[in-house]
């Protein structure tokens, strides 16, 4: 695999290293968990389909928010599956000619790294405190079923670790001091 190349704040061009295979494919298990196993359940919600919900309580739920909230949510996973594979390709490092005001110029590696762990931390954090009030409330009538969340708990924890993963890859690969 090719080294990718970086330019430094003087001028300069430095080497670095291409990612690991399994850097690669935990950054790709990451974006997938993101984009086709969170997103699609979430439009469908998000549209206003009460999918494995009680009716009623959604309803009620979908008119003070619910439907932008998911769409936020939507977003927010997409960006994050984005923010995965930048860890893992060579825009992660430069940023690309169609990026308006920034083209050329190197991507701060200290703020996509730092992104990436902290999403990754909130995630595996987040998975820890569904399953805590998966185990306390699962007969408790909600807006949901609580099978949504056994469904979600292991994707959480790909999209999770794998994001970690590969920001831990990145961060090596890109160390001034590699």
């Amino acid at each position: 695999m090719p080294e990718f190349t970086a330019p430094r704040p003087e001028g300069t061009v430095a080497e670095v290293p291409p990612p690991p295979r399994w850097a690669v494919r935990a950054a790709h298990a990451s974006a997938l968990s993101a984009t086709a196993g969170f997103i699609p359940l979430h439009a469908v919600w998000a549209l206003g389909i009460p999918l494995w919900a009680d009716e009623q309580a959604f309803r009620e739920w979908y008119e003070v928010g619910g439907g932008p909230y998911l769409f936020v949510l939507s977003g927010m996973a997409l960006l994050a599956g984005v923010l995965a594979v930048s860890l893992v390709r060579p825009w992660g490092l430069v940023f690309p000619g169609w990026t308006p005001f920034l083209a050329g110029r190197r991507v701060p590696r200290r703020t996509l790294t730092a992104t990436a762990y902290v999403v990754s931390v909130f995630l595996l954090l987040y998975t820890v405190w569904a399953a805590v009030q998966l185990f306390r409330t699962f007969d408790d009538e909600g807006i949901f079923s609580p099978w949504t969340v056994v469904y979600g708990i292991p994707q959480f924890l790909v999209w999770g670790i794998g994001l970690y993963i590969a920001a831990h890859s990145y961060r090596h690969r890109t160390s001034p001091r590699h």
